[in-house]
């Protein structure tokens, strides 16, 4: 039975937080908002959370995962980015990008595109997703909370809690984050690749 956060959006109770980071770091599969939409995270090292991130979703392993990160010094260690990239990346962030670039050693090889070698990282601009990776102090593993067969995320975190009470440790409610994924870009081959439109503008990278 997953526990249920409200949190204020824009002042986030700092002992309810430091809940959700401690249950995190203990082991917790939880949703919680971003500047796109909902997202289902864990533990950076958990496998179990990949598991059941996968099991919830029904991915295989060829899907991304992302690291949605606190800040951009935080997301170079996990990354390989040239300077070019850089640039372009710094002037998107935080926002609602995520980026495929190749995977530094800091990476769990079960989070690796396995042929490409490759993770998704973000930046969200969101004060709680915020609050949350300041308290944590590393990145959260995460995943859209988009559920099999259906067209858009879910948005109210009651709704979630109600759906997903069984398979969820935590459920983290600031009111409604939208239904729009990040776009997405990879940077992978060198030069920017739009590979998904979505909540961010994409024509920077076209």
């Amino acid at each position: 039975m997953a526990k249920y956060y409200d949190v204020h959006p824009d002042n986030p109770q700092p002992r309810s937080i430091a809940q959700v980071a401690d249950g995190v770091r203990s082991g917790a599969l939880v949703a919680y908002p971003t500047d796109s939409c909902y997202a289902l995270g864990c533990r950076l090292g958990s496998r179990d959370g990949v598991d059941r991130i996968r099991a919830i979703r029904n991915l295989d392993d060829r899907h991304h995962f992302t690291l949605v990160c606190q800040d951009f010094a935080q997301l170079g260690q996990f990354v390989r980015i040239d300077n070019d990239v850089f640039r372009a990346i710094k002037a998107s962030t935080p926002g609602s990008y995520t980026f495929i670039l190749p995977a530094t050693r800091e990476v769990p090889r079960m989070l690796q595109h396995p042929k490409k070698k490759t993770v998704g990282v973000r930046i969200p601009d969101h004060v709680v997703a915020q609050a949350l990776l300041a308290e944590l102090g590393e990145p959260l593993l995460s995943s859209t909370l988009l559920l099999p067969g259906e067209e858009e995320p879910l948005t109210q975190g009651w709704e979630i809690k109600d759906r997903l009470d069984h398979v969820l440790d935590a459920v983290v409610d600031s009111g409604d984050c939208g239904t729009e994924p990040t776009t997405v870009v990879d940077f992978s081959g060198g030069t920017a690749e739009v590979v998904r439109r979505g909540a961010g503008d994409p024509s920077r990278f076209e």
